[in-house]
């Protein structure tokens, strides 16, 4: 199992109090693209084309990381 795997098993169990570089290397490892344009928020996109925007600030709520 690797890091990333932990990760969002991790996440499942518990989605308080992660940081948007936790979300960024569970979507390296699923080839989810990611943008951020010097703005405040991370936008996923899924290969399907959905998006998620995410504040980029500390910690995230825990809806965004349950919805990505």
């Amino acid at each position: 199992m690797g890091t990333a795997d932990r990760i969002l098993e991790r996440m499942q169990n518990n989605p308080r109090d992660w940081r948007i570089d936790d979300l960024k290397t569970v979507a390296r490892a699923y080839a989810i693209e990611w943008r951020q344009r010097g703005t405040s928020h991370v936008v996923f996109v899924r290969q399907d084309g959905n998006t998620l925007p995410v504040p980029a600030r500390r910690p995230i709520k825990p809806i965004y990381v349950r919805n990505f």
